[in-house]
């Protein structure tokens, strides 16, 4: 799978896909006011997580780092093949390798089945605890810093919202994504002097 990131096929694109969340929406209760007499009226720190949960699908292209992403209200078969179609038409050359994890909904029945009408798609799995191979985990944290750190969302949305956005912005500055660690620069030695008395 190392191979894919190093030297891909010809004219192939290799994508990693991954999902992100829940996120969940939370709603505040307004700020307190003030009594009579001036004070501030203290309450209780109180908030309500709705029952409304988002997943973030994402597919990072690795030869430019640009990204694929949607909001679905589910993390199932359908809402996987929906994303798979973004990724299809936004790479509509060559054959497509998805490097994603072994979730029921990228192994379904369902999903193969649809695969069969997309041949030019390929799923490759990595293999169970080894998500480190998947360099779609690096973008995830990268976007959870530009998108969702610190942000309170009323609803669905305002999260999709926040993913479009925060995508668009990481595309304009997208770079390519090399597998493996950079060599360490290279040290230049000091001169040496000798004092003479």
């Amino acid at each position: 799978m190392i191979e894919l990131y190093t030297c891909p096929p010809e004219g192939a694109t290799v994508v990693c896909a991954d999902e992100l969340g829940p996120v969940i929406p939370r709603t505040f209760p307004p700020a307190p006011g003030w009594s009579p007499d001036g004070h501030r009226i203290k309450s209780e720190v109180d908030y309500g997580r709705g029952p409304e949960k988002t997943w973030v699908y994402g597919a990072l292209r690795v030869r430019d780092g640009h990204q694929v992403t949607m909001a679905a209200s589910s993390r199932n078969s359908a809402f996987y093949q929906q994303f798979l179609q973004k990724v299809e038409a936004a790479n509509p050359a060559g054959d497509i390798y998805v490097v994603t994890d072994n979730l029921s909904s990228h192994n379904s029945l369902s999903t193969r089945t649809w695969l069969e009408d997309h041949p030019r798609i390929r799923h490759v799995f990595i293999p169970v605890g080894a998500c480190w191979l998947n360099l779609q985990e690096g973008w995830w944290r990268i976007f959870r810093k530009a998108a969702l750190a610190g942000q309170s969302f009323a609803g669905p949305p305002e999260i999709e919202h926040a993913t479009r956005l925060a995508t668009s912005q990481l595309n304009a500055r997208a770079k390519p994504w090399i597998w493996g660690r950079p060599a360490p620069p290279t040290r230049q030695l000091r001169h040496r002097y000798t004092y003479t008395v």
